[in-house]
């Protein structure tokens, strides 16, 4: 255990980890997070500004954390601003634990291979309850809320469902081909290797963002965004296999000589049996930290996708199609609230996988081990 302890001395890969599975555990628990249903708009509630949180009132009583009902006037034709009309006359309180929209608490649903419908695998548990939210007339909307009304706090929970979990399932896609392939070529070489190789290197040469934008620009506009997203997992999946098979197939070259190997073929094992369970072991060092700093670009080639219009479709939220909004010079300048949030996230998500990936990388290298 001399690995892990090195690893949670890594004060920023420890940062990381956390950042990480604070993200995981806010997206999985966002139907009890988010106060509203991300798909329903608010009522005159248009790109509404992050609602400001009271605790007195306007002359002076202390009642505990509150909001008061907001809309906006129409426009400015001439400044494109719009002005807050605040009722402070009805206070609404701001509650924990408080009843409201009913949901399905940890309901999986997924598109399943050859039709790629929605399936539903788990059917969640029935709860009408929510962490946090006002009892009123007023609305809670943390972050704002979007052109179409929508609490933009909760699509970005419900949008990092996607984008987080993106990069988990693009993995479990494309390592195993990365590992078989490379295992395989590095094991038996001869013209299966020399076959093998020269398909990778194909690959390799396939500008990856490029065939991604020309594949999805020609998927059915028909696609649910479910389908969509495993489309999407696919694609990139098939195109990023083969930098992991040449290195898998680079440490299969030098262990398939040890001793080890030469002794479990004495003993009659089988070439599949002594990849599987001898060789490929060996390289699970390299496969964690390429997976931990693989993931970050399955969530990017998502966001790009999402941004240019090519991705996770509306009214389905991801963080790339909620930064899409930045095309419009007008919300970029007006209402930023709706562009800086899901920029975050992905710049520290992307960043913890990496700082992850590089305190795993140190705590694993032999060379450090020794130490």
């Amino acid at each position: 255990m001399n690995w892990f302890q090195k690893l949670k001395n890594n004060y920023l890969a420890r940062f990381g980890a956390t950042i990480l599975i604070f993200f995981y555990i806010s997206v999985i628990l966002a139907d009890f997070i988010a106060p509203y249903n991300p798909y329903v708009s608010q009522v005159d509630g248009s790109l509404l500004p992050p609602t400001p949180i009271y605790w007195t009132t306007p002359d002076g009583k202390f009642i505990g954390p509150h909001i008061y009902p907001t809309t906006q006037s129409p426009t400015d034709v001439e400044t494109g601003e719009r002005s807050l009309n605040v009722d402070f006359e009805n206070p609404t309180l701001i509650r924990l634990f408080i009843k409201g929209d009913r949901y399905q608490l940890f309901q999986i649903r997924l598109p399943l291979p050859p039709t790629f419908e929605e399936v539903e695998l788990f059917p969640g548990i029935p709860v009408d309850r929510h962490l946090f939210g006002a009892l009123g007339k007023a609305k809670l909307n943390l972050l704002g809320t979007d052109e179409q009304g929508r609490d933009e706090f909760s699509r970005l929970l419900f949008g990092g469902r996607i984008s987080l979990f993106i990069g988990l399932v693009g993995i479990l896609v494309s390592f195993p081909l990365g590992i078989l392939a490379g295992g395989i070529s590095g094991y038996f070489g001869g013209w299966l290797d020399m076959v093998s190789m020269r398909l990778v290197e194909v690959l390799m040469t396939i500008p990856g963002i490029y065939l991604l934008v020309a594949l999805a620009a020609v998927l059915p506009p028909s696609l649910s965004s479910a389908q969509r997203f495993l489309l999407i997992i696919l694609i990139t999946s098939l195109i990023s296999w083969s930098g992991l098979a040449r290195v898998i197939r680079g440490q299969v070259l030098s262990l398939k000589e040890q001793e080890f190997i030469q002794a479990a073929k004495a003993m009659g094992a089988t070439p599949g049996r002594i990849i599987v369970r001898h060789v490929l072991p060996q390289t699970a060092t390299y496969i964690v930290i390429s997976a931990t700093l693989a993931i970050p670009g399955f969530i990017v080639a998502e966001s790009v996708l999402s941004l240019i219009g090519l991705g996770i479709q509306q009214p389905d939220p991801s963080w790339g199609n909620l930064l899409s909004v930045a095309t419009n010079a007008s919300i970029l300048i007006l209402q930023p609230w709706l562009i800086w949030p899901p920029a975050l996230l992905i710049v520290l998500t992307v960043l913890s996988f990496n700082l992850l990936g590089d305190g795993l990388r140190d705590a694993l290298d032999p060379r450090f081990l020794k130490n």
